[in-house]
């Protein structure tokens, strides 16, 4: 499996980050996690191109994890591709309909598909998921793909979502503010370490970063570090992870 970064970013830009996105393949199998702004370019720059993505897996509705999903279907539509499929948490199918009503030009120009799942197994683009809904400010779900990959969209740092992730190869996590950031719906540093003690996982990346950790990525390790001693890297955009 192959899981690239293309947005580490938040709500509020920072010019390196791309809002979220994550592409994940394996064995001729591509999906898109999250679709927010600057993810249409970052597949461009992958080497992948949109033109490889039909099938986009939403954590939940925050504009920064939706912002590109009709520019992939317009850009989608004006190459030829003839088809997209939008899979997401309760409210997804509301969510494109109205997109559709604002922009009704591309209402028809692709063979579109919308499937709303929920807490449990599923698969979508032929891979075996898991989802377990997580604490934000708007419903969202994490996803794992077997024992390679877990995916916590926003979330709060919290036990169980850290039982969920045990045993995944990486997990790709929410760590939005230093400590000293006083902050609900997303982890500090301090509080995704308690919650991961004891865990055991392959790697973690931390993602969705504000431009209050720039400069103080050293500080956010090692207090993660003070409760959690596996191997924790910041995301950055462009990266490319294999995973066995």
């Amino acid at each position: 499996m192959r899981v690239t970064f293309l947005g580490t970013g938040s709500a509020m830009p920072t010019g390196d980050r791309f809002q979220s996105g994550l592409l994940v393949q394996d064995e001729g199998r591509t999906l898109l996690v999250d679709c927010g702004s600057g993810v249409l370019h970052r597949l461009q720059q992958s080497g992948v191109g949109y033109e490889s993505v039909s099938t986009v897996l939403l954590t939940h509705h925050h504009l920064d994890h939706v912002a590109d999903l009709l520019p992939l279907l317009k850009a989608r539509w004006l190459a030829g591709e003839e088809t997209l499929t939008v899979v997401g948490p309760s409210g997804t199918k509301a969510l494109v309909d109205d997109l559709l009503d604002v922009h009704d030009y591309l209402d028809g120009r692709v063979d579109l598909s919308v499937r709303e799942v929920h807490p449990g197994e599923f698969s979508v683009a032929g891979f075996d998921v898991r989802a377990r809904e997580v604490r934000h400010s708007k419903y969202g779900l994490a996803y794992r793909f077997d024992d390679r990959l877990t995916v916590s969209g926003d979330t709060e740092a919290f036990a169980g979502l850290a039982s969920f992730a045990e045993g995944s190869g990486l997990l790709v996590h929410d760590c939005s503010f230093p400590d000293d950031v006083e902050v609900d719906n997303h982890p500090t540093p301090s509080s995704l370490g308690r919650a991961l003690s004891g865990r055991e996982i392959g790697r973690v990346y931390l993602t969705h970063l504000y431009p209050h950790t720039e400069g103080r990525h050293d500080e956010m390790l090692e207090s993660v570090g003070t409760h959690y001693d596996g191997d924790v890297r910041f995301a950055e955009d462009l990266t490319t992870v294999r995973i066995d």
